[in-house]
């Protein structure tokens, strides 16, 4: 098989699982989920994709070990590359996206109820296992097999940046993230080498996870929901500066980029499927029944939360409403640690959200 029916078929393969297992981790626990969805969709899938196809996983998409400086090329320029372009974007897609389609597809809100370990474990997810696995397929596989088709270079890029932005499901973050997928092809396409667009991905992620952890309490106590243009604008200013500086140095050491050269792709002789298969199918299966068995509060709290859905409240609801979200958000940690029984949290979780509506109006909730 080719690279580009690779390519295609791998897309398929990846949505559907992506749709089903990974949307089905993350409801059952949002960290624990993240790290599933990476490992068994975008890099299990992949993997005995290129098997099956005689192809050797880690020669074929680039995951060879890295040289350093490239790398750290990678690395410097998603970190100037946030400031410069990414912040910008986002800001203009906050302004322009009406006020429900930014509740709706408030990123942050994963973050809600979670305990100190599971925001470690998602932050950690987020830093480590999305880079290495998003990357894995999106520029080690499609972007491969796009530029094995009637495609220029450009275009195989910006089309798997689309398809990139798309996999997130995230219309207000659309934008930027299709400006990031252009920067990690680009940077797949020209060292050579995976790892410098890991490393960048790497590097937009921790820098955007440090900042909303620094600026969320400031958020939660300011009534505004952005920043001033003035200091949106300033920050860009240094991004760009930084970033132009970090390719002029690109420019004098060329061996910033790389080698430039595509790694050969390499064969190797591919076991049948079931023996392909089986080694991701049990560790799948032994990380779900180690997640029922670790954590079945967990799960029976999140299959609550799903019975009776709430919105997330804008800045400016009522103050008795805030209080009881508060008081809501207390009791499922009371419940998750055992120290209130999960009926009692059932009970207020519905009860609010019948009362929601009359409360959002500011009339007293219902007793």
């Amino acid at each position: 098989m080719g690279p580009l029916p690779l390519a295609v078929l791998g897309t398929v393969l990846v949505l559907g699982l992506f749709i089903t297992l990974g949307w089905g981790s993350q409801i059952l626990n949002a960290a624990f989920g993240i790290w599933f969805t990476e490992i068994f969709v975008f890099i299990g899938a992949s993997w005995v994709l290129l098997r099956a196809a005689h192809y050797e996983p880690l020669s074929y998409t680039g995951l060879r070990p890295p040289a350093l400086a490239p790398a750290a090329f990678g690395f410097g320029l998603g970190v100037t590359n946030f400031f410069a372009l990414v912040v910008p974007i986002q800001y203009a897609a906050q302004l322009v996206a009406p006020q429900w389609l930014r509740e709706m597809f408030d990123g942050s809100r994963i973050f809600e109820g979670q305990s100190t370990l599971e925001l470690v474990v998602m932050l950690a997810g987020v830093s480590i296992a999305a880079p290495v696995c998003e990357e894995f397929f999106f520029r080690g596989l499609f972007q491969k097999g796009l530029l094995a088709s009637s495609l220029s270079r450009a275009g195989a890029v910006l089309v798997t940046a689309v398809v990139f932005s798309a996999f997130h499901l995230d219309p207000v973050g659309f934008a930027a993230r299709v400006e990031l997928g252009v920067l990690f092809g680009v940077l797949r396409l020209y060292t050579g080498s995976l790892w410098p667009s890991i490393l960048a991905h790497s590097a937009n992620n921790v820098v955007s996870s440090v900042l909303f952890l620094t600026l969320r309490e400031a958020a939660a106590e300011s009534s505004d929901e952005r920043p001033p243009l003035g200091a949106v604008l300033l920050v860009m200013a240094v991004g760009l500066v930084a970033m132009w500086s970090l390719l002029q140095l690109a420019r004098r050491f060329p061996a910033l980029w790389g080698p430039r050269q595509e790694p050969p792709t390499l064969t190797a002789p591919s076991p049948s499927i079931p023996r392909l298969l089986w080694p991701w199918v049990v560790g799948a299966t032994l990380c779900l029944g180690a997640l029922v068995l670790l954590d079945a509060k967990g799960i029976r709290l999140s299959w609550i939360d799903m019975k009776h859905p709430l919105p997330r409240l804008p800045r400016d609801a009522p103050a008795a409403l805030q209080a009881e979200r508060e008081h809501l958000l207390q009791r499922r940690v009371e419940a998750r640690s055992g120290r209130l029984p999960l009926e009692a949290y059932a009970e207020e979780r519905a009860r609010q959200a019948e009362a929601h509506p009359r409360m959002q109006r500011g009339a007293p909730p219902e007793r």
